[in-house]
């Protein structure tokens, strides 16, 4: 996974699991199957928008875009 010393501070707390995981986009319906470092990214997105926590969400965008581009389009674009 590629990420710089910022992102690395953000994602070193996440717990990531050992299964790869399908997720759906809520609005397109689209899914898509995640390894476990994306979907604890995806998860970090998702709960930071519900937060408000727009810093966190842009961190969050720019590691998934980088190191899962097609999933970014389908889940996150």
């Amino acid at each position: 996974m590629q990420i710089t010393e910022e992102e690395k501070k953000l994602i070193d707390g996440l717990h990531i699991g050992t299964e790869n995981e399908v997720v759906k986009n809520p609005y397109s319906g689209d899914s898509m199957k995640l390894c476990p470092e994306a979907v604890a990214i995806y998860d970090l997105i998702k709960g930071a928008e519900m937060l408000r926590d727009y810093s966190t969400v842009e961190v969050g965008l720019g590691i998934f875009g980088r190191n899962w581009p097609d999933a970014y389009m389908v889940l996150l674009d």
